[in-house]
């Protein structure tokens, strides 16, 4: 995705508070079929089950890379939606706590922003099925937002 479209799309979610036609242009963001809507002023991130999201077939339980994909991009959205960059950040550092096993069944993810500063954000994810006081894994992500450059003083004529 080019860096104006990019900026546009980002433009257009936040004027519309819907973040979904910017998760369709990302590819990974598609084959995890995530969507997401607000709960009052809090984010939340969708993520129906799906076979090809299983990772032990005898349990069946998800695969972790997919709840950690889950969380990581609910991180990003999260800040894409409370900052005004125009760009993705960077992941920085990833930690994932997986605390049960997730089950056959529709995950959903929120986060918030622990610390932000000129130039890193730190936001704590957590992802749950079912019941939002049991939580199957917690992560804390730290970005790298684009250093924004001071506006040029106007110029006296």
């Amino acid at each position: 995705m080019s860096a104006d479209h990019l900026t546009d799309r980002l433009r257009e979610a936040r004027s519309a508070e819907d973040l979904d036609p910017l998760i369709a242009k990302i590819p990974y963001a598609r084959f995890l079929g995530l969507s997401a809507e607000l709960d009052g002023e809090e984010l939340r991130v969708r993520m129906p089950f799906a076979e090809r999201l299983i990772g032990d077939s005898s349990v069946p339980a998800l695969h972790g890379g997919s709840v950690g994909a889950l969380l990581e991009s609910t991180a990003i959205f999260t800040v894409l939606r409370s900052t005004e960059t125009d760009e993705l950040p960077k992941t920085v550092t990833l930690t994932v706590d997986y605390l049960r096993s997730g089950r056959a069944e529709a995950t959903w993810a929120r986060a918030r922003v622990t610390k932000r500063g000129r130039r890193i954000v730190i936001v704590h994810a957590e992802a749950w099925q079912g019941d939002v006081d049991k939580p199957i894994a917690t992560a804390n992500v730290h970005f790298l937002l684009k250093s924004v450059e001071p506006a040029a003083p106007p110029t006296s004529t």
